[in-house]
C-alpha cells in the first residue's frame, strides 16, 4: 500500500532543564527514547528542534533588574531617559522596565497606537477614525488618550498596559510621564537620550532618530550585551528575545547556539546513522485572528539551524496543475502526470503562477512556527519537537 501519511509533528517529553545540563545529549536521548516509546522510525531529513528557552535555561543565561539597572546607568547615566515602543507584555518587558527604572529618575515612556508592534492592541482602529485621531501624526498625551478612549483592557490578559507599566515604574521610585506616538522623533520633545525598545523595526528608529539630533541611542540588543556584574548576556541581542523567569530576573536569548545545533546533528548520526537536521526555535510568526497578535517577540525565528534548513521551499501549487496543465485527466492518470511533473519541476519557479500560493517564506520560519505550535508555551512539557516528512512531496 501506497504511504499516505505526510507530515508529522511530535512533541517530546523532556526532563526540567536546569543550569549546567549537557543540552546535546538531553535532546538526542530523549529523541531516540521517544522513537522506541512510540514504535516510530527515525528518518535521514527529520527535523530535530529545540525550544531556545531550554538552552538558554541550561547555560544559565540570567540576569537580575539590578544587572539590568547597573547597564543602563553605565550607558545613559542617571538623568530622563526616552523608552520608546515597548511591546505590551507582562512576560516580556515588564522585568525589563523594572530594571530600567532603577537606574534612572525619570522615564518618559512613548507607545505606539493603537497597538504594539506585534498587534497587542491598547484601543481598536476603528476607535480612532470615529474620534478622528491620526495614528501617524498625532502625539497623545495620557491624558489626552483617556479622555478620547477611556481605560481599555487586552483582550486576552485583562490588562491596562497603560497602568499596568506606569504603576510598575512609580514602584521603583522613579517618575514617569507616558505619551503615545507612532513617529519615534516624537520622543526628542521630551529628551535626547533614547532606548528603543522595538524590536523588528529598531534599525530604522536608531537611524532616524540620530538623524534627528538625539544625543544618545541604544536599543535593547545593546543592553546586556555582555555580562554585567556576573550577569548573563547576549552579544547579538541583548535584552531582545528574554523572558521573566522571576519577580526580579529575566531568562535571555540563548547564546552560542550553532554549536549546539551542529552537535545535536553530530550525535545523532553516531547513535542512529541518520542525517537528520537541527535547529534552535523561538516564538513562531502567525496572527491571531482574535487578538490580532502576530506573535514574534523574539528577534528570530531560529537563532540556529543546520546547513540542510537554509533556504525556501521549492514547490508546485497541486490544485493549479490539476485545474490547468491537466485538467482533462482524472484519477491515475492525473496523479501520473502530476507526479512526473513534481520530479521535473523547473528550479526557477518564483515567477511563475504554477508556485503562485505556495509560501513564499525560509524554511527555518515556517518549521520554527510549526514547533512553536506545537510545543505550546504551557505545560505540555515537550521543549523539543520532532518534524518528521517536511521534505517530502506527493510523488514520494
Amino acid at each position: 500500500m501506497e504511504r499516505m501519511i505526510g507530515t508529522v509533528s511530535r512533541g517530546i517529553r523532556a526532563p526540567i532543564i536546569r543550569k549546567g545540563d549537557n543540552i546535546v545529549d538531553i535532546v538526542v536521548n530523549c529523541v531516540i527514547d521517544a522513537a522506541k516509546s512510540g514504535n516510530f522510525e527515525l528518518n535521514d531529513r527529520d527535523v530535530v528542534a529545540v525550544t531556545e528557552a531550554v538552552v538558554a535555561r541550561a547555560q544559565g543565561n540570567y540576569a537580575t533588574t539590578d544587572q539590568i539597572a547597573a547597564d543602563i546607568k553605565n550607558k545613559f547615566g542617571t538623568d530622563t531617559l526616552g523608552v520608546i515602543f515597548p511591546i505590551l507584555s507582562r512576560n516580556r518587558f515588564s522585568i525589563c522596565l523594572k530594571g530600567i527604572a532603577k537606574a534612572v529618575k525619570k522615564i518618559i515612556l512613548m507607545l505606539s497606537y493603537p497597538s504594539d508592534e506585534v498587534g497587542n492592541h491598547l484601543v481598536d482602529l476603528d476607535l480612532l477614525d470615529e474620534k478622528g485621531v491620526n495614528p501617524w501624526t498625532d502625539v497623545l498625551t495620557e491624558d489626552m488618550f483617556r479622555k478620547l478612549f477611556g481605560y481599555n483592557k487586552h483582550t486576552f490578559t485583562g490588562v491596562d498596559y497603560i497602568e499596568f507599566y506606569k504603576d510598575l515604574i512609580k514602584q521603583t521610585g522613579c517618575e514617569v510621564e507616558i505619551i503615545l506616538a507612532n513617529d519615534c522623533r516624537a520622543i526628542l520633545k521630551y529628551t535626547k537620550n533614547i532606548l528603543c525598545c522595538d524590536i523588528h523595526s529598531r534599525e530604522r528608529s536608531k537611524r532616524l532618530l540620530r538623524a534627528a539630533g538625539a544625543s544618545k541611542v541604544l536599543g535593547l540588543d545593546e543592553i546586556l550585551n555582555a555580562p554585567v556584574d556576573g550577569s548573563g548576556y547576549n552579544e547579538e541581542y541583548g535584552l531582545l528575545g528574554s523572558n521573566k523567569a522571576t519577580e526580579e530576573t529575566v531568562k535571555l536569548f540563548p547564546r552560542d547556539c550553532q554549536p549546539v545545533v551542529d552537535s545535536i546533528q553530530r550525535l545523532l548520526y553516531e547513535k542512529t546513522g541518520k542525517h537528520m537536521e537541527a535547529m534552535i526555535y523561538g516564538d513562531g510568526a502567525f496572527k491571531d485572528p482574535v487578538g490580532k497578535i502576530w506573535e514574534l517577540a523574539d528577534p528570530v525565528v531560529a537563532p540556529a539551524y543546520t546547513r540542510g534548513l537554509e533556504g525556501q521551499p521549492h514547490e508546485v501549487k497541486l490544485k493549479y496543475l490539476a485545474d490547468n496543465n491537466f485538467s482533462n485527466l482524472k484519477g491515475e492518470e492525473l496523479q501520473k502526470a502530476i507526479s512526473e511533473y513534481i520530479k521535473n519541476k523547473d528550479q526557477a519557479l518564483t515567477d511563475s503562477m504554477i508556485s503562485q500560493g505556495t509560501t513564499p517564506r525560509r524554511i527555518t520560519d515556517l518549521i520554527g512556527s510549526l514547533c512553536d505550535l506545537t510545543s505550546g508555551s504551557g505545560d505540555k512539557g515537550t521543549p523539543i519537537v520532532l518534524v518528521q516528512g517536511y521534505f517530502d512531496n506527493y510523488t514520494k
